[in-house]
């Protein structure tokens, strides 16, 4: 049989890291390729005890089908805790939906806001799964170069001049993935202001907020939104678990409308038993000392890591210092081979991800890897760093 595969299918690539993961599932590779929670940061104790409750207690609601918009008890412990933990408050212009993953959010704002050929902006580098998922919908992707505190403001502004039909623009402005970088409150102020003069939606996307292990909490761009600019994406992934695939996106209203009919094509509805377990598990549990057992294992593990590198890679190798989250970025001197860089890795028993995946633009030139210090255990980070190390001093 010749299939005949959708034009909007055809250019689509599996996402590198996944392919990168797959390729490195044997044991004794040290996966800093991954980007997975601590396997120690799972509560599952409590899971077990709340999911036994709901199977004993509401066994049907917990098995039936259920609205598209979320479990109603789910949607307002999230309006509550959307005000009281991450001061946003639920202003008469938003909804809130309940999503399946943050991911699904990505792909109803793109479904909703961008015809084919209109422009997305967004860091450069960013999230491989959102740039792919923006790509799905055959836009104009276009990268703004990041600087040490966010994305470059001057480049944005040329940006938005430049490009036609720009529709959003999507930030990850805490602890980004891939750089680690967080986006200071200055620069998310004028941000802001840029957006709503130039008419253009922020698509701003916080799965790791919550793991913040040093310096100050900085106001989210949705906490800032008087002119109804911001959908905001949040998740359960890495305070939870990623399994459940429950996340949640505050929008204006008629925005809200249009992803909720996007979500009934897509899964009728997020899976209710997660969503009870969701609920229950913030009804029931204390999750401020949660999310400090948290941060203070990834605060050990990027510590350990940082210390690695710097005692064994050349100092002639650059990388970022995150304040949380679950990623740094290495950067390779000036004339480096860095996809060569990243084969020797792997024949070294060590898998990192190419830089190049998260560009927009996958031909553009890059010399960084992505490194993620929260899957592998502390043993396998010293080994890792020590192998890579004395890999960057035979190279460079």
């Amino acid at each position: 049989m010749n299939y005949h595969i959708s034009d909007r299918m055809a250019s689509m690539r599996p996402s590198m890291v996944r392919e990168i993961l797959k390729a490195t599932s044997d044991p004794s590779v040290i996966p800093f390729a991954a980007g997975n929670p601590a396997p120690n940061a799972f509560p599952v104790a409590e899971v077990q005890r709340i999911v036994g409750e709901i199977l004993a207690e509401r066994p049907i609601d917990a098995l039936q089908y259920s609205i598209t918009e979320g479990y109603p008890p789910l949607r307002e412990a999230l309006r509550q805790l959307c005000a009281s933990h991450y001061g946003i408050p639920m202003r008469e212009q938003d909804d809130l939906i309940v999503l399946s993953g943050a991911q699904q959010g990505m792909d109803l704002a793109t479904k909703v806001l961008c015809n084919e050929g209109d422009t997305v902006l967004c860091e450069d580098p960013s999230f491989i799964g959102s740039l792919n998922c923006f790509r799905s919908y055959h836009v104009n992707l276009v990268g703004v170069p990041m600087e040490e505190d966010g994305i470059s403001l001057p480049a944005l502004e040329e940006a938005l001049r430049r490009e036609k039909n720009v529709r959003m623009l999507y930030l990850i402005p805490n602890f980004q993935n891939p750089t680690g970088i967080t986006t200071s409150l200055e620069k998310r102020r004028e941000l802001y202001r840029i957006c709503a003069e130039a008419g253009v939606m922020i698509l701003e996307d916080n799965p790791y907020g919550d793991l913040r292990f040093s310096g100050e909490a900085i106001p989210s761009l949705k906490s800032m939104d008087t002119e109804g600019i911001v959908i905001y994406v949040g998740s359960f992934s890495k305070i939870l678990a990623p399994g459940v695939r429950v996340g949640w996106t505050i929008a204006p209203k008629p925005l809200i409308a249009k992803m909720t009919v996007g979500k009934q094509c897509a899964d009728v509805h997020t899976t209710i038993l997660t969503q009870m377990l969701c609920e229950r598990w913030l009804a029931t549990c204390d999750l401020q000392a949660h999310l400090a057992r948290l941060q203070e294992i990834y605060r050990q593990k990027c510590a350990l890591m940082l210390d690695c590198i710097d005692r064994e890679f050349s100092p002639k190798v650059t990388h970022t210092t995150p304040q949380g989250g679950l990623f740094l970025w290495c950067t390779l001197p000036e004339g480096a081979d860095m996809l060569d860089f990243c084969n020797r890795a792997v024949a070294e028993k060590v898998a990192v991800v190419p830089g190049v995946a998260f560009l927009a633009d996958e031909n553009a030139p890059c010399r960084s890897v992505r490194m993620n210090f929260s899957t592998p255990t502390d043993e396998a980070i010293v080994t890792g760093c020590q192998r890579l190390g004395r890999l960057t001093r035979e190279l460079f």
